[in-house]
């Protein structure tokens, strides 16, 4: 079984937990996930099984879109709900207009510093290692980008908030900075990722609707299969192109092909009929492309699985 799976994550379960899951409802070893969620968090896990977890190299830098709630009042060790308090409570009452200004100076290019319970690591040791054992946690600013932060609505000490944001950046330091800059103290109270690259909570499903799926294939319903992310709407940066048999076989194998109608693409999706994706090729000259990554038929050595967290 060979696909991408989006789940709606549930709240509580560790995006590992979610994919051990998936192996067992699936009865497949080779499932990894393209990109961490935190345990409070729901919404948008693409998972990626067989052949198609190469394709996790081009989801490295991802974009991807969350709504939440930051709850002002009081900081957390965690910087979300489910941490200690570090700051005594204070009574908050919020006025949109100073959230609208507050979260103007979010936007754009920032330096940002990842919360001490994260998965960055400090001498190869996960810095939520060290916290846990309460030692002392320094991680550098980085830089990231929030390329939107719209604040939705604000109740006495929440505001809610719509956010797209490139790849590294963690919400939930953006609500403790927050906090840090009104003098009060905040927390992210909750978060749902609405969108992962391509991939939205319309293409998601709950692991409750992959298991009864899963039940219904082994009568010979094709449910299941229709639950995967059709491959051609993969990747949608990348021209796809359909090979004729002779071409796919050489794909297959490993070697270089012509693919005359694609001369001005750097890389393509080559198909063999409408499903089947056979590779990811590049183009080395001209109109020649030799296979990055081959996903279906003889394996490739430049091919590599996704590591889990």
């Amino acid at each position: 079984m060979n696909g991408v799976l989006i789940i709606d994550k549930p709240a509580g379960l560790t995006s590992h937990d979610v994919v051990n899951r998936a192996r067992r409802i699936l009865q497949q070893r080779s499932i990894g996930h393209l990109g961490t969620l935190d345990p409070m968090a729901t919404g948008v896990l693409p998972l990626v099984t067989g052949t198609l977890t190469r394709l996790a190299q081009f989801y490295t830098t991802s974009e991807k879109t969350y709504e939440g709630t930051v709850r002002f009042g009081f900081a957390t060790d965690t910087y979300d709900a489910e941490g200690e308090a570090t700051t005594a409570p204070q009574l908050v009452s919020l006025h949109v207009e100073e959230v609208e200004a507050l979260a103007a100076r979010f936007r754009g290019v920032i330096e940002q510093s990842p919360p001490p319970f994260s998965a960055k690591k400090i001498h190869g040791v996960p810095a939520y290692k060290l916290a846990r054992q309460q030692k002392e946690v320094v991680l550098k600013p980085v830089q990231v980008e929030i390329k939107e932060f719209v604040i939705l609505g604000v109740e006495t000490d929440r505001a809610r908030f719509r956010a797209h944001v490139a790849s590294g950046t963690y919400m939930r330091s953006v609500a403790h900075e927050m906090g840090r800059e009104l003098g009060c103290g905040a927390h992210l109270e909750s978060l749902r990722r609405t969108a992962v690259a391509e991939f939205n909570l319309e293409d998601a499903h709950t692991l409750e609707q992959v298991a009864a799926a899963a039940d219904a294939a082994k009568s010979g319903s094709p449910c299941l299969d229709d639950l995967f992310i059709h491959p051609r709407k993969l990747l949608p940066q990348f021209p796809s192109v359909t090979a004729d048999e002779p071409t796919a076989a050489r794909i297959r194998s490993g070697r270089t092909v012509n693919l005359p109608e694609l001369s001005r693409a750097r890389q393509v999706k080559v198909f063999s009929g409408q499903r089947e994706l056979i590779a990811i090729a590049t183009r080395v000259a001209g109109t020649l492309f030799h296979p990055k990554i081959v996903l279906c038929g003889v394996d490739s050595p430049s091919g590599h699985p996704v590591a889990q967290p």
